[in-house]
């Protein structure tokens, strides 16, 4: 999709995840992850507020930019009705919404800021989308495709592993960080400086048996 011309900056940010203990932790919070970053350095407390039919959490307004972070308290798969309510309350434009989320199509360490498009098996997205049309920026991040034998619904509710911890930990520093330029100085900007960057460190070539 066709990014639109001279684009609004981002006033809503939206991060996707399962609310509750039970899904504290999987790939699919990535999102939850991701915006919670900006939200602590900026020393915002978080606070709910209701909306008809749904809770939303507002950790926090990024600065100078009014941007506002948001979470949906709502599953995944209704995603779409919270935010649906954070635009109307805010008089939010959906050009003007950022919605970070998991990606399994892009391995861990990778990050894409993209401009509409399907939801490509994302249910939160796809929600989204069937509620307010496509045209939002989206921020990728990538958790990897299941492994043989895994159901892609069982892998995005799996935790990380220990093994992942170290490069989790950068990526979700970096798409913080990329969330803050995107508030900052645009999506346009933000496409430029993380579509190529690749986090995970370099696999090492197998030396040949002596």
């Amino acid at each position: 999709m066709d990014r639109p011309l001279d684009a609004p900056p981002v006033r809503l940010v939206v991060g996707l995840g399962n609310p509750g203990p039970r899904y504290s932790g999987p790939r699919q919070n990535a999102g939850f992850l991701v915006v919670d970053g900006p939200a602590r350095s900026r020393g915002g407390a978080s606070r709910q507020e209701r909306e008809p039919g749904d809770f939303i959490e507002d950790p926090a307004t990024l600065a100078p930019a009014t941007v506002q972070l948001l979470k949906p308290l709502t599953f995944m798969n209704l995603s779409g009705r919270a935010v649906q309510a954070a635009l109307t309350k805010g008089a939010v434009r959906p050009a003007e919404l950022l919605v970070v989320h998991d990606d399994i199509d892009l391995p861990l360490g990778r990050l894409r800021v993209r401009f509409g498009g399907s939801g490509g098996g994302q249910r939160g997205v796809a929600d989204i989308a069937r509620t307010i049309g496509p045209s939002f920026w989206r921020l990728k991040v990538g958790v990897g495709r299941p492994p043989e034998g895994w159901a892609t619904e069982n892998w995005v509710l799996s935790r990380f592993g220990e093994d992942e911890a170290a490069l989790l930990a950068r990526v979700v520093a970096s798409a913080a960080d990329a969330v803050e330029l995107i508030a900052r100085s645009g999506a346009e900007r933000a496409m430029n400086e993380v579509n190529g960057i690749d986090l995970a460190p370099p696999t090492q070539p197998k030396r040949p048996e002596t």
